[in-house]
């Protein structure tokens, strides 16, 4: 039997950050996937395979003897094994096209991914039962997770995120079209996140300004997402994104590059040209990974062959940056196969 399970990428559509400070975050789903295929084996051991390499270790063993980037599927393995005696090993196959190390959630869909799959091979788990499992996968590779990237990964669409109310999902979502071009800048999330901290330190009064801006955007994106009736939703939303990436820039998590590659999405590179972006804005860590730009929603009814929005931006961006297209997408899918 195999059991297949996929989960969707993420992106955080505003409040990256400023939600470490008390401010509310709002996420999303996006159609970028990751697949992960479980099937029994006779042999004693867990074994993963994956675009980073193979590992086959034994049952016995626990998820912190391997690699850092193994340990979630390892531990999903052995939780699942050690509470069914019968079943000997598990072999695990992930293909993703999430790209890695980039803010896009591609550790978190895997958690997920590979809970609902594992799982799948004894018996089929509610949402919020895998979505506990795998926030305990993930906490073997980021003990201070928050949960927030596992949980919109689960349940797809767009969630807020509170550090201290917790998640809450939204309901109405609209039909955002979406670029997302890579810096191609590697970046280490957690230097990203203390260089924003001495931010704080030395900038008290002027942080709690800007936490409390970042406040105001997200409750103005939310009255939006709520009011069904709202034709310039996109526009709306754009011109926030807009406003945050100016707060980003200003905690210096944006650089030149990114600064530069927002200009691009955000000016029409011919005034006649009937092109324009609604919104750019980092997304994530910052210092490198990815932009987001929302897509003119004029522009994306004129050209609904994407490609042709693709070809547009990669003109502007230049050859060395990756780039492709994304919408809003659903959350964990699985299904079993003799």
């Amino acid at each position: 039997m195999k059991s297949i399970a996929s989960a969707p990428g993420k992106i955080i559509l505003f409040g990256e950050h400023f939600v470490v400070h008390g401010t509310k975050a709002i996420l999303a789903a996006i159609d970028k996937r990751v697949t992960v295929t479980s099937t029994f084996t006779e042999n004693k051991t867990v074994k993963v395979n994956s675009q980073l390499g193979t590992l086959e270790m034994p049952v016995s063993f626990s998820c912190e003897e391997a690699n850092s980037e193994f340990r979630p599927f390892v531990y999903l393995a052995n939780k699942m094994i050690n509470s069914n005696q019968n079943v000997n090993g598990v072999e695990i196959t992930i293909d993703s096209d999430i790209p890695i190390g980039v803010g896009l959630g591609s550790s978190s869909a895997c958690c997920v991914a590979a809970a609902a799959s594992i799982s799948g091979l004894f018996k089929e788990l509610s949402s919020e039962e895998i979505l506990k499992i795998s926030i305990e996968a993930e906490k073997t590779i980021f003990p201070d997770t928050s949960g927030a990237d596992c949980t919109v990964c689960t349940y797809g669409g767009m969630i807020v995120y509170d550090k201290i109310k917790g998640i809450e999902k939204i309901g109405n979502i609209f039909d955002l079209n979406l670029i997302i071009a890579n810096s191609m800048i590697p970046h280490i999330t957690k230097n990203s996140v203390e260089k924003v901290r001495k931010f704080k330190e030395n900038n008290e009064e002027r942080f709690s300004k800007l936490c409390a801006y970042e406040t105001r955007i997200i409750a103005d994106v939310i009255r939006v997402m709520e009011d069904e009736d709202e034709e310039d939703y996109n526009i709306i939303i754009g011109e926030k994104m807009v406003s945050n990436q100016m707060l980003l820039k200003e905690i210096q998590v944006s650089n030149d590059t990114l600064d530069g590659m927002i200009r691009s999405l955000t000016l029409a590179p011919d005034p006649d040209e009937d092109w324009y972006i609604d919104g750019a804005k980092i997304t994530g860590a910052g210092d490198g990974g990815c932009v987001i730009a929302l897509v003119g929603l004029d522009i994306a009814m004129e050209y609904k062959e994407t490609e042709e929005n693709l070809r547009r931006v990669r003109a502007v961006l230049g050859k060395d940056k990756e780039c492709f297209s994304a919408k809003i997408d659903t959350g964990v899918r699985s299904k079993t196969e003799q």
